[in-house]
Order: C-alpha cells, then sequence, then structure tokens
C-alpha cells in the first residue's frame, strides 16, 4: 500500500506539477486557486482526507483519511466542451475500474460511477473563469479505493474496488492508471467517440425517473442524450425536455 507524500508523488508522476495535503477543505477549491496563480494544465492537487469535500449540489463525501483518491486536475479545454469534462472523469474511471478486471462498472448520468448498483466515484467539474475569460477548469475526482463502508450509512449504496477485488488495492498505482485514463479523454474530447461511449455506457437510459433542477422537477423515461452530456427526457405528459444540469431522485440502481 502506498503513504503519499509530496516527496513520493513528485518522483512518481515525473513531470506533472503536484500539490500534496495530507488534510485539506477541498481539492477542487485548492486547484482553483492554484489556476489563478497561474498552474499550467496538468497540474494536480491531491488529498488524504477532505474536510469540506462535496459531490453534487453540495453534498458531503465519505473517505476516511488514506482510504481514497481525492483529487482535482487542472484542464484546458475549449469552453464548448467544458460540459464534456464529466464525461471525461466518467469513462476514466470506468475504465480503470474494468483494468482490475472488475464487472458491472456503470455510469449513471450525470456524474455517478457505480459498480453493481453501488457508487465507487463521483466527479466534479468546475469552469474557472476571471471576468468574461475562461482560465481553465479543474476536474475533480473522488474514488473510493480502500474505504471501510461495512457498519456505516453507506454500505448499501457504495462501495470500494478493494470491495469489488476482496483484497486492499495500491493507491498509487490506481493514481497512475486513472491519470492516463484521464489524459487519453481528455485528447478525445472534441470527437464522437468520446461522446458514444460514454453514451453506450450511461444504465440510466430506458429508465424511468424524476429530475430535478434548478428551476423544475421533471418525471418520465430517459430516452437519450445529447453531445453536450444533457439528458432528453419524454415527460409524463408527453413533452421532450432537455435537462442539462440536474440529480436523478430518489438515485436508482
Amino acid at each position: 500500500m502506498s503513504d503519499f507524500s509530496q516527496a513520493m508523488l513528485e518522483q512518481a508522476l515525473a513531470s506533472r506539477a503536484v500539490r500534496y495535503f495530507a488534510e485539506t477543505g477541498s481539492t477542487n477549491d485548492d486547484a482553483i486557486a492554484w489556476l489563478h496563480e497561474g498552474a499550467l494544465p496538468g497540474a494536480m492537487v491531491i488529498a488524504d482526507e477532505q474536510g469540506s469535500g462535496r459531490g453534487r449540489l453540495g453534498r458531503p463525501w465519505y473517505a476516511p483519511a488514506g482510504s481514497s483518491l481525492l483529487l482535482s486536475v487542472i484542464v484546458d479545454v475549449p469552453r464548448q466542451h467544458l460540459t464534456r469534462l464529466t464525461m471525461v472523469g466518467a469513462l476514466a474511471v470506468y475504465d480503470v475500474i474494468r483494468s482490475y478486471n472488475i464487472d458491472k462498472a456503470q455510469i449513471k448520468w450525470p456524474n455517478d460511477v457505480r459498480i453493481d448498483g453501488r457508487k465507487v466515484c463521483g466527479v466534479l467539474p468546475e469552469a474557472v473563469w476571471s471576468g468574461n475569460r475562461l482560465l481553465g477548469a479543474v476536474l475533480g475526482i473522488g474514488l473510493n479505493v480502500n474505504v471501510p463502508f461495512i457498519l456505516t450509512a453507506y454500505m448499501e449504496t457504495a462501495i470500494s474496488l478493494s470491495d469489488a477485488l476482496g483484497e486492499p488495492v495500491d493507491r498509487l498505482d490506481t493514481l497512475h492508471r486513472l491519470l492516463g485514463r484521464i489524459d487519453h479523454w481528455l485528447a478525445q474530447i472534441a470527437t464522437d467517440d468520446i461522446f458514444e461511449t460514454w453514451r453506450a455506457r450511461l444504465i440510466t437510459l430506458g429508465t424511468q425517473i424524476t429530475v430535478q433542477t434548478a428551476a423544475a422537477s421533471y418525471s418520465g423515461l430517459a430516452e437519450d442524450v445529447t453531445a453536450d452530456g444533457g439528458l432528453l427526457l419524454r415527460a409524463d405528459d408527453g413533452r421532450r425536455v432537455h435537462v442539462l444540469a440536474g440529480e436523478i431522485i430518489p438515485p436508482h440502481p
């Protein structure tokens, strides 16, 4: 098992700029601040523990110290493809899961990766602006590697790579695999391949769901997704609704 440190990560990641924290509030917040300071694309913030880690809609993220990969990568993405960053993160994690020969990997719209119906990862991209100028973006990922969910409130809904494999998983090895797949899908962000691959791996399509947006909620059939990552919902009243940002409630398996 790997015990992270600044020196170890600098050596292991070679040319990639990295900032390591034993504990921090949020790696996304740290990466955003670093980007404002002039950090270059590819730079990464990683922590062993987050005091203010968040998922979608500001929800807390359960990850005891040293049990997960909690990281944010600074990326340079054309503004027309910003909404595809969720695809990049989800597909990268999906590929990592499959690289361990773990079956039943699934992507749930908009930003969760699951193993056999239980959440193993959340993806949180954030664009960073200076006035009207896009400075870049950060791709936040929280991946459960060795989280002990047994006897917690999350044991029925969350899972770790170690749970799926039945043995502890080396975090540094997983980090190498994950960064490689992030780089791969970032290079594909403007192509049809990333969208078609993401679409094919979604478990949401064809299911009856309720989606909560900032303005309203819609219930109906998840019919399709769009190239910008939006969901096309056939509402119960017959309308076809395009939801670009929302949350499925309650979470479905």
